[in-house]
């Protein structure tokens, strides 16, 4: 089917202090250091790859004492111009919180809710034009979905992960076009009941296998027609190919380090 990419604006913050000196989640080994000029480098090379989509790129200041700062989409959730703010689960990252939030009120935004429950942005909020699907059970508390469905006025469908390599709903499940609600996902990252509740809701969806998974495929960034994702999921290329996507891979080895990779770098700012 023809598929047509819609100019997106999305928030980045550069890794000007990323390492990883302690350990959150399974992929974070202080004993291997980072390359820090690669990092950067990495992380140009996918902000470049944005504006050469078209897309608007808006940049949040790092801070030397927040080294994850580099994972903007865990700051917030944006869904028709209002700000959900996160709270985050592990102190090491509370501040990030605070700084998302200077920026939004910075920049022009006024519908801001500061959240009573631990959410961590978009790291577990993703939006379709249907629903907000919503990931539990490592970071995000399931009293933060009703906390999101009040605010954004959308429904919230909680989805269970099992799988700690999988902690963020964003490293097990991709939308690929919003206006369409079509999306991919590695079902052994959910609950066999989240698995039903994905398909009856998303009968088509792609399914990806467990090396792609793994590989952090699914921490993809999608404009309706490019797929921006890790290099190294190499077995989903030519199945979005054959759904008529343009898969765009990239280079993020030494941003997955402390866990992330393309989405978790970015931050859609979905307009009113």
């Amino acid at each position: 089917m023809p598929r047509d990419a819609r100019s997106r604006r999305y928030l980045m913050c550069p890794p000007t202090h990323f390492e990883v000196t302690y350990s959150i989640n399974p992929w974070m080994d202080p004993g291997k250091p980072v390359d820090l000029p690669l990092a950067m480098a990495q992380w140009e090379d996918l902000r470049d790859r944005y504006l050469a989509l078209g897309h608007t790129v808006e940049l949040l200041d790092p801070r030397p004492d927040l080294p994850d700062m580099v994972y903007a989409a865990n700051g917030a959730c944006v869904v028709d111009g209002r700000v959900l703010g996160a709270r985050f689960a592990h102190r090491e990252r509370e501040a990030e919180a605070e700084a998302h939030l200077e920026w939004f009120r910075a920049h022009g935004f006024t519908e801001i809710h500061e959240p009573l429950h631990i959410n961590e942005g978009e790291g577990d909020f993703a939006v379709t034009s249907t629903y907000v699907l919503a990931g539990q059970g490592f970071r995000s508390s399931p009293l933060s979905h009703g906390e999101a469905q009040e605010f954004f006025g959308r429904p919230v469908i909680g989805l269970e992960l099992v799988d700690p390599r999988y902690y963020h709903l964003d490293t097990a499940l991709s939308v690929l076009d919003d206006d369409r609600d079509e999306i991919m996902y590695y079902p052994g990252a959910f609950s066999p009941g989240s698995r039903a509740v994905l398909a009856r809701l998303f009968p088509d969806a792609l399914l990806t296998s467990e090396e792609d998974a793994a590989r952090l495929g699914l921490n993809a960034v999608s404009d309706g027609r490019h797929v921006v994702l890790p290099q190294a999921a190499t077995g989903l290329f030519e199945p979005l190919r054959e759904r008529g996507f343009e898969p765009v891979g990239v280079d993020l080895g030494e941003l997955l380090k402390g866990g992330g990779s393309v989405k978790c770098c970015t931050q859609e700012l979905r307009a009113a």
